[in-house]
């Protein structure tokens, strides 16, 4: 049996660490608010459609906030995954990055590498991200949200980043906002782009090459545009950084044993203080083995004395010692990635009313980590052990030894992704006259992956090859399951399909391979071969979208006094599917290290028509310059939740032509995904820190310590029991060892809600030419959310609700002998609610102030966070995620970027920041003022300043180069890669040719 202690075992999580982002060219304007040279346009009445309507109309009646990204913007932040870009705009934060997707991070192989967006940390599932307006395959099996890494940077126009409710214009998914990529698809020429980044010391290296051809021809009615895309990005380890000043894994938190009053004492002395060379007590590589069964280790698999370091109480580490080095333990940083990207895009406009499009793309990528490695933590070696005996001597046996090891010499855990992923549109738009024009188009795409595991041990192969004993015929050290009629310790005969150590043989005896688990480097690699094997998961993701819209303007038969009346309406069909099937060994529930599993197969259809309406009230009158009200309806059928409605309302009112007022209310949906409704049920193995341990009481909510008391009183545990109820000073518990659990979709499942509005205003000063600013407010309640909570918050939950009488204390159970949790079972429900408020700043202002100094353009978006809240089941008290690092959710956060151009010249200088967040929980604070020093209670802030510069040698060529994080600012301390990547300051030089 394998025991760990939850803080050793449990993964590593980097506190949303994010990757080094460069957000030098940050353009964070919204649509209204586009640079100076767009305004003529505009300012002429010119309709354009932007992300969040399907209705073109003049350019002050636009009531949405939309923060616009241009492609300039992307190429001078040096960054060439999106994601990486993206994340520092302070609407994204709280964004799944290869951070997030690499080393023990990592929650399992289908995830490599893969890479989504998250409006308002409200989940990646609630955000819709769309390309050029249209749904896009989901990249990962089973959800609807989409892998960013699929989507080739270099061909992308500008990015729309639409907060609040867009389902009523786009469909379910969208209740927190729209991701759009826009794509440019009247290229002419040929353009060729490479640029490659390291960092200053060496390593998180990365090679882009991007190629884009494109022809218009008769006359400018047809084009046809082709791009190829390839990225590779090095493996970045953790090894890599292990004295980066006071970060990293070097470096915890935790308890001091100098304070002799305890972790709760309030003394006014920190209780837990900052370590270096901490190590996982009790384990180590070669082996920490105890020969006299007092679960102390005596000597080392080598054969030495095992030094056991200085202990730290109430935690799995020694300071020092023989033990495994917490440093070393954890994998990468970031992930290897390698994509190729193929798009081929062609339009032909036969007449005005038909113009024919296509668009087809082609990605296939690969991605691997390195994670933890195995371990075994005080299982039993038979005192007969031949290896046991050779090593320490039989003199030295009185019985069965224990040994605890992490395995690096089985080869660390490598998870490994494929994937081909195919994507068409077709369609074919056109103006019919009478200001009517319509757009049909259908859209298939497809993903497919296969997910590889590799050095996973076999659970019945691994039990037979540790029971190594001589074979008395020829002297030869082998299992002793190979041996006719030998027994184990338990005087259990062994033959094909008898239970060993509680797990069936599976295999022939006579195949089984000895393994020597004693010294690192001893096992032997056909004894690896035979207890480890590499297995593959297999995925496919299918979507097919039909939709038909059409759009129109009465103006020339029917006119209000604003103007003609925009309309919209038109209907969609989309059906997706998701099959994922497990390896055989998953399958047949072989494996030490994973849990179960089950294929999950799962698909819906839904049926849709929808309607938009803009209505312009009054335009160029004394204070009415623009009046416009609107609003948006939907209808969807869905085969599985059935029937749903959303809606929105609109307005704008510009009572001058330098000031603008708008805002929109909706009501938005989402239904639930594949993965919600029909994932198979499967076992998971999880590490709970129980909440009723005496250390954890005082760090819930009020409700937390009657709750416990009470569950454990109803589990048995007399009075006496529960005043030596300790779970993590035992290696039994779940706390210490990982639990068995049960998780599964619901097909029970209805739709979410979300009731959204944004207000603001947009500043246009006249006597101010080339500013702008846009001041909104936005909020965003969810009710009857879908909740997948991770084992260790249903039992939070459980006990910090009002009362026991609640969702998440009905899914676990509790041991009549222990009271530890004995079981769990994790599946969605319509139980949570989120709400989230705050207000975005945006500016840009362009100014020439002298014909000889040249063009300075200063852009920035600020962001206050007023409110995130998750309320976890229908009655419970919310929960303030406020400030949290686990989002991450700092109350303020900025970015700012300051372009000056002078001839072939280009400069811009970014700077990215956010307030400082929380280490220690309020609750934690509250219920313990001295958990560690004052000045550790909070995160420092984030800043992160870039530098770019480019020079066009000639029309055709350009060189550019710059620094990202120019003064290196490490993470906070003790911090792994948290509120600022672990790479540090690096470069990027790059070179654009165009060609013809």
């Amino acid at each position: 049996m394998r025991y760990v202690a939850a803080s050793r075992r449990a993964r590593l999580r980097f506190s949303v660490s994010l990757a080094s982002v460069a957000l030098a060219g940050l353009a964070s304007a919204v649509a209204q608010e586009a640079p100076a040279e767009d305004e003529t346009a505009a300012q002429d009445g010119e309709t354009v459609v932007i992300t969040g309507s399907r209705i073109g109309r003049p350019e002050l009646s636009l009531p949405n906030p939309v923060q616009v990204i241009t492609s300039e913007a992307i190429e001078q932040s040096g960054k060439t995954n999106l994601t990486d870009y993206l994340i520092d705009s302070p609407a994204l934060l709280g964004s799944q990055s290869n951070v997030d997707v690499a080393g023990s991070n990592l929650s399992n192989a289908q995830n490599v590498g893969v890479n989504l967006l998250d409006l308002r940390n409200l989940g990646s599932q609630r955000t819709l991200v769309l390309v050029d307006g249209r749904r896009h395959v989901a990249g990962y099996p089973g959800i609807a949200a989409v892998d960013v890494n699929t989507i080739p940077s270099d061909l992308v126009e500008r990015i729309d980043i639409l907060t609040g409710g867009t389902s009523a214009v786009y469909g379910a998914d969208g209740v927190t906002g729209v991701v759009n990529f826009i794509l440019k698809d009247d290229f002419d020429g040929l353009r060729v782009r490479g640029q490659a980044n390291i960092s200053e010391r060496g390593d998180a290296g990365s090679r882009f090459v991007a190629v884009t051809w494109g022809k218009n021809f008769a006359g400018g009615r047809g084009n046809v545009t082709a791009a190829y895309e390839f990225q590779e990005t090095d493996r970045f380890s953790q090894r890599d950084r292990l004295n980066y000043g006071l970060t990293g894994p070097s470096y915890a938190f935790a308890r001091d044993p100098n304070d002799p009053d305890g972790p709760t004492d309030n003394d006014g002395v920190p209780d837990r203080i900052l370590y270096t060379d901490l190590r996982w007590a009790d384990s180590s590589p070669g082996g920490a083995v105890d020969l006299d069964g007092d679960f102390v280790p005596d000597r080392t698999g080598e054969g030495g004395i095992y030094d056991l370091g200085t202990y730290v109480p109430g935690s799995a580490f020694t300071v020092g010692g023989s033990s495994t080095p917490r440093e070393s333990y954890y994998g990468d940083y970031l992930p290897y990635v390698r994509r190729h990207i193929a798009n081929l895009m062609a339009k032909f406009e036969v007449s005005p009313a038909l113009e024919i499009y296509a668009q087809g793309k082609y990605v296939r990528s690969t991605a691997y980590t390195f994670a933890q490695p195995t371990y075994d933590f005080y299982t039993e070696l038979a005192p007969d052990n031949a290896y046991l005996i050779e090593r320490y001597g039989a003199a030295a046996i009185s019985g069965p030894a224990l040994f605890s090891r992490d395995h690096f010499d089985f080869g660390i855990r490598r998870y490994e992704l494929e994937r081909e992923l195919f994507r068409t549109v077709v369609g074919a738009r056109g103006d019919i006259g009478s200001g009517l024009k319509y757009d049909f188009s259908y859209v298939f795409g497809q993903s497919t992956q296969e997910s590889t595991n590799r050095n996973d041990r076999i659970a019945d192969r691994y039990y037979a090859a540790l029971d190594a004993v001589v074979n008395p015929a020829n002297g030869q050290i082998t299992c002793r399951i190979n041996l006719p009629g030998q027994t184990n310790v338990n005087g259990v005969s062994y033959g094909n399909g008898v239970v060993f150590n509680g797990t069936p043989v599976t295999f022939n005896p006579g195949q089984c391979v000895p393994i020597n688990i004693l010294g690192e480097g001893s096992p032997s690699q056909a004894a690896l071969d035979f207890v480890t094997v590499d297995h593959t998961d297999w995925a496919r993701i299918k979507q097919h979208v039909v939709s038909a819209v059409l759009t129109g303007n009465t103006e020339s038969y029917f006119r209000l006094p604003g103007g003609g009346v925009g309309f919209a309406i038109g209907a969609e069909y989309r059906y997706e599917s998701s099959h994922y099937i497990p390896s055989d060994v998953s399958l047949a529930g072989v494996l030490m290290d994973n849990a179960p599993a089950r294929v999950d197969r799962g698909d819906f259809d839904v049926k849709e028509l929808f309607a938009e309406v803009n209505l312009p009230i009054l335009a160029d009158m004394p204070f009415a310059e623009n009046l416009s009200v609107g609003g948006a309806y939907r209808f969807s059928d869905y085969s599985t939740i059935g029937q749903t409605s959303t809606w929105n309302v609109n307005g704008s009112y510009s009572p001058v032509r330098d000031i603008t007022f708008r805002g929109t209310y909706s009501e938005a949906v989402r239904a639930p995904n594949i993965t919600e409704l029909f994932a198979g049920g499967s076992g998971t193995y999880e590490f709970i820190t129980d909440p009723c341990g005496p250390d954890r009481l005082a760090e819930g909510t009020q409700y937390r310590a009657a709750n416990c008391a009470a569950a454990l009183t109803a589990a048995g545990l007399s009075p006496a029991q529960q005043a030596a109820f300790d779970p993590a000073n035992d290696f039994t518990s779940p706390q210490n060892s990982s639990l068995l659990g049960f998780q599964g979709g619901n097909p029970t499942l209805n739709e979410e809600t979300a009731k959204t509005w944004t207000t603001g205003i947009v500043l246009r000063p006249s006597f101010v030419p080339g500013l702008s600013i846009n001041v909104d407010w936005y909020n965003i309640k969810i009710e009857q959310a879908i909740n997948y909570s991770t084992a260790q918050a249903v039992v939070d939950l459980c006990v910090d609700q009002p009362t026991l009488n609640n969702v998440y204390c009905s899914v676990i159970s509790r041991s009549p002998t222990s009271g530890y949790i004995n079981f769990f079972t994790v599946i969605p429900e319509n139980v949570a609610a989120y709400e989230t408020a705050g207000l975005d700043v945006g500016f840009a202002y362009r100014v020439q102030p002298f014909d000889n100094l040249g063009t300075f353009t200063l852009r920035g978006q600020f962001n206050y966070l007023d409110k995130l809240e998750f309320v976890p089941t229908a009655g419970a008290d919310p929960e303030n995620e406020l400030d949290s690092s686990a989002y991450p959710a700092p109350k303020y956060s900025a970015s700012f970027d300051l372009t000056w151009n002078k001839g072939p010249l280009t400069v811009n200088y970014g700077v990215n920041w956010w307030s400082k967040t929380r280490r220690v929980t309020p609750e934690q604070e509250a219920a313990n003022p001295d958990y560690v020093a004052p000045q550790y209670i909070w995160y420092k802030e984030k800043w992160e300043h870039d530098l770019y510069m480019s020079y066009m040698v000639d029309e055709k060529f350009e060189l550019y180069g710059g620094i990202n994080n120019l003064f290196d600012t490490k993470p906070d301390v003790a911090a792994v890669a948290y509120p600022i990547s672990a790479v540090g300051r690096s470069f990027f030089m790059g070179v654009k040719a165009k060609i013809f």
